[in-house]
């Protein structure tokens, strides 16, 4: 049953993320939803979703890949902290190039910020997340989850970058090419990014914190 649930889980979570965007049916449920509606509803369902997906990969037969050792929870504990401030940098923000953009209408290519290390900050975060989770985690079911985020997340910028590129034109080159003229850090960013790193530190504390109610295991050495 371990195993049938983890499948289960899989199969919708990949149904709930490719459904709902598809161009038959995001049109009619914005019409119904809104716009605002439709992106709340459908990240809530990521999330739930995707709670359940972890619980199962848990709950699935263990099948030892490689052995675990005590190294090995350095790992997610060091790249958690890059996650987070990358987070904390990248939502709520202008991101012509990718998706979770705010407000794309006012990006800035001569103001970027962390666009100017990735066009894909989002999901250089998943990919990060999910690269360091599976060191710790040396089943068949965790190798499968999270190497399958990792490679999805790697992938995924490909994909996003070819469709962006159809849309935008030469407008997407274009502002590429500025994004990567522009400095890293301005003076006119510099309050704003220092209130986003702090909240990245605070999520960084909050994960520890929550890590063990959440998943049942502790972060920690």
């Amino acid at each position: 049953m371990g195993w049938l649930e983890f499948v289960a889980a899989y199969a919708v979570f990949f149904a709930s993320h490719s459904l709902p965007v598809r161009p038959s049916v995001r049109p009619w449920l914005e019409a119904r939803l809104g716009s605002s509606g439709f992106t709340l509803a459908y990240s809530a369902l990521s999330l739930v979703v995707l709670a359940w997906l972890i619980g199962a990969a848990g709950r699935a037969p263990h099948l030892a890949v490689w052995d675990w050792a005590p190294w090995q929870v350095h790992v997610p504990l060091t790249v958690m902290g890059p996650v987070c401030l990358i987070l904390a940098l990248s939502i709520g923000r202008p991101n012509p190039f990718s998706f979770g953009g705010a407000r794309n209408d006012q990006f800035d290519p001569a103001l970027p910020g962390i666009i100017r290390l990735s066009r894909h900050p989002l999901l250089l975060a998943l990919a990060l997340w999910a690269a360091a989770h599976v060191v710790p985690n040396g089943d068949l079911a965790h190798v499968i989850l999270f190497g399958t985020f990792a490679a999805f997340a790697l992938l995924g910028g490909r994909l996003i970058d070819r469709r962006k590129r159809r849309e935008m034109g030469p407008e997407w080159q274009r502002r590429r090419d500025r994004v990567a003229d522009a400095p890293l850090l301005s003076a006119s960013q510099s309050g704003g990014t220092l209130l986003r790193v702090a909240a990245g530190v605070a999520l960084y504390g909050a994960l520890l914190w929550a890590h063990p109610l959440l998943f049942g295991v502790s972060p920690l050495p």
